[in-house]
């Protein structure tokens, strides 16, 4: 998994967190259903068919209808096949964040200043990448047209992680202090060395010729050095000195 940018969707493990609060269950509930004449239920039946075929289609959308917590998780990079299905370079592998692509109910595509929208229908792994039929997207020439379009899904649409894992959408810019209560600096982005995640984090400094500049410090992010992460107060706290 490499990082594209400070967006991308992957995951990483901690050995311990701050835990949750729980949230309360409801159970399914139905509604008795109303008796309708032969003609209502026909009409009924022709609304919801409309229904099912606008929600499958795709949409133009503007800045102000894009989801405000749109993360991109990857880009289309060519279609596959001849169906109009599309092929995407994800940002993470499955089961480090990518799996979003796979079950999220709708992609949201950004290609220069064009914003459009399309429901997932079909979306699974293939080699490297993910390959995915899209609402509206019926043919090749369709789906060649959507190469280079940033992929975005929706942070409320992610897959749950187990309690000892995090996306790192969700770190960076998080204030990280270390066991004395010294602030090291706010997580700037995400970095995967191949071993671990590292975060990589920014704080105020100085040059030699005292002009301020944004100096770096890197910290696995690994049990050892990372002791807790508490999303809601927004810190991570970490066995790290200032001077290492």
């Amino acid at each position: 998994m490499s990082e594209r940018d400070s967006g991308s969707s992957g995951s990483v493990k901690a050995a311990s967190r701050t835990k949750a609060s729980g949230q309360a269950s409801f159970g399914a509930f139905v509604r008795k259903p109303v008796e309708r004449t032969d003609g209502n239920a026909k009409e009924a039946q022709a609304n919801a068919a409309s229904a099912d075929f606008e929600a499958a289609e795709m949409r133009i959308e503007t800045a102000a209808s894009w989801p405000a917590d749109a993360v991109e998780v990857g880009a289309i990079v060519d279609a596959y096949g001849l169906k109009g299905w599309v092929k995407v370079a994800a940002h993470a592998d499955a089961g480090q964040g990518g799996d979003v692509l796979l079950s999220a109910k709708r992609w949201w595509l950004l290609k220069g200043q064009q914003r459009k929208s399309a429901p997932s229908l079909q979306a699974k792994t293939h080699s490297d990448s993910v390959v995915a039929r899209l609402g509206g997207v019926v043919d090749r020439d369709t789906a060649l047209a959507l190469r280079g379009s940033r992929v975005y899904i929706g942070r409320s649409e992610f897959p749950a992680l187990e309690a000892d894992e995090f996306y790192w959408v969700d770190l960076i810019g998080l204030d990280v202090v270390n066991l004395a209560g010294l602030n090291l600096g706010k997580v700037a982005s995400m970095i995967d060395n191949g071993a671990q995640s590292v975060l990589r984090i920014e704080y105020p400094a100085t040059d030699k010729n005292g002009k301020p500049v944004a100096g770096e410090r890197l910290i696995p992010f690994v049990g050892v050095f990372v002791k807790t992460v508490d999303q809601a107060a927004k810190q991570i706290v970490v066995d790290w000195e200032a001077n290492y």
